[in-house]
């Protein structure tokens, strides 16, 4: 079972260079496999906000790629609860800054981990750094490699 972070569901819905490997991956997965947090909600809406202040995306399209976001939502991801004990161990994680983690990313690892979770991402770095913190990762990117 995966938890997805943002990397990937931006991909998916957005016109990206992994987004053909991720949706094929993402079709391919169990119905109930699939993972996220309410905290990726929210780096969702701060990506597709990024995306219209540079001119990737138009109003009309963000708003159209939140609907699909809410939709697959509600369809096919089980949404995991945050609690404080999450942001507790994002905490450790972030106070080993050797490994630079940004706070976010390691609120992803924590939540995936104490669930069993691998975290799914394309974000190489942090599909790095799991293992280190005894959290099991996909770089994603790999998946997109193997199509080509």
């Amino acid at each position: 079972m995966f938890y997805l972070d943002t990397s990937v569901l931006i991909a998916a819905l957005t016109p990206e260079p992994a987004s053909e490997a991720v949706l094929d991956w993402l079709a391919a997965q169990e119905a109930g496999s699939l993972s996220i947090s309410g905290w990726v909600s929210t780096e969702v809406s701060s990506a597709l906000a990024m995306k219209v202040r540079t001119k990737a995306l138009t109003l009309a399209k963000r708003a159209q790629v939140l609907t699909a976001y809410h939709r697959l939502v509600e369809e096919s991801l089980t949404v995991e609860p945050v609690s404080v004990r999450h942001f507790e161990t994002a905490a450790r994680f972030v106070d080993q800054h050797d490994l630079g983690m940004r706070a976010g990313d390691a609120l992803h690892l924590a939540i995936a981990s104490e669930r069993g979770l691998t975290l799914a991402t394309l974000d190489r770095r942090l599909a790095d750094v799991g293992p280190k913190l005894g959290a099991a990762t996909l770089f994603m990117e790999t998946v997109h490699e193997q199509r080509q």
